[in-house]
C-alpha cells in the first residue's frame, strides 16, 4: 500500500470517498424531496415561487418534517465526514472502517426514510440517528486516543 493514507490505493480511504459521494447524493435529494411537498400541496414559502392557485405558508407539518430531516443531514453528515477522514490517518482496519462507514450511511438513510418517507413512529428515528451519532463518536474518540 502506498505511504499516503489519502488515495485511491488504500482501501479505507476508497471507502471513505465511495460512502461519503453516498451522503452528498443523500443530502442533494433532500431539496428534490421538498420540493415534491411543496408542488403537491401548493404550498411555497416566497411569494415569487407562487404557482396558479398556491398558497405562501411557512408552517405546513409535511413539509416541514423534510426541512427537518433535512437539517438534522446537514447537522450531522458533515461532521461525520471530517471525522472519519481523520480517522484514516490513524491507519484503522478496514473491516472497521468499512462497517463504521456502511453504518453511518445506512443509518443516516433509515433516519430520513422513517422521519420523512413513510413516517413510522419512535424509537424508529431515535435509533437509526443514535447509530450514526455512535459511529461518529466511536470515530472522533478514536482519532483522540490516537493523537495522544
Amino acid at each position: 500500500m502506498s505511504s499516503n493514507l489519502y488515495t485511491t490505493d488504500n482501501p479505507v480511504f476508497s471507502a471513505y470517498l465511495f460512502y461519503c459521494a453516498i451522503l452528498v447524493l443523500k443530502v442533494l435529494l433532500m431539496a428534490p424531496l421538498t420540493g415534491r411537498h411543496r408542488f403537491a400541496k401548493r404550498i411555497f414559502a416566497n411569494p415569487e415561487d407562487r404557482l396558479p392557485r398556491s398558497i405562501v405558508k411557512y408552517d405546513d407539518p409535511d413539509i416541514e418534517r423534510v426541512r427537518r430531516a433535512h437539517l438534522n443531514d446537514l447537522e450531522n453528515i458533515p461532521v461525520f465526514m471530517v471525522a472519519a477522514l481523520l480517522y484514516i490517518a490513524t491507519k484503522p482496519s478496514y473491516w472497521l472502517a468499512l462497517n463504521l462507514f456502511r453504518a453511518f450511511t445506512v443509518a443516516r438513510i433509515i433516519h430520513t426514510f422513517v422521519y420523512a418517507v413513510v413516517v413510522i413512529p419512535q424509537p424508529a428515528r431515535a435509533l437509526a440517528w443514535f447509530v450514526g451519532y455512535a459511529a461518529t463518536i466511536y470515530i472522533a474518540v478514536q482519532v483522540i486516543l490516537f493523537s495522544l
